[in-house]
């Protein structure tokens, strides 16, 4: 079980929650996901609402195979090689993030990074999760 926690002292979180309190379950730890497919070619190159939705994509794939949902991930890390235009693309961003979490927000960072191991990959994501 986990339980998100806003504390009324923090800033009010907009697509991310200050902290999630977990109690019992089993961990899960989730690689970095990229726009790839499954045979590794990167799709979706300079589309950085394309690639959010493929790297979603396989983050739900590996959570599933580990007998969890989306809404059991606690915590996501978000590697962007270019905040600016993914400010530029928040709305349509936060669109496909409800496709897969609703209106569930866990934990969340995100940090720009100057380079990530494919050349074509605009963002990563790897998130830690746990299943009841």
């Amino acid at each position: 079980m986990h339980q998100v926690i806003n504390p009324e002292e923090l800033v009010k979180p907009v697509g991310y929650a200050h902290a999630v309190k977990v109690i019992g379950g089993t961990t899960v730890y989730l690689a970095g996901q990229v726009s790839f497919d499954s045979n590794g070619n990167v799709v979706f190159p300079g589309e950085i609402v394309a690639q959010f939705k493929q790297a979603l994509a396989n983050l739900q794939i590996a959570i599933r195979a580990s007998g969890g949902e989306m809404t059991s991930i606690v915590k996501l890390n978000l590697f962007v090689k270019d905040k600016n235009l993914y400010k530029k693309h928040l709305r349509e961003l936060g669109d496909v993030y409800r496709t897969f979490f609703g209106k569930y927000f866990p934990a969340m960072t995100l940090v720009e990074v100057s380079s990530l191991f494919e050349d074509d990959v605009l963002l990563e994501i790897e998130g830690i999760a746990v299943i009841d």
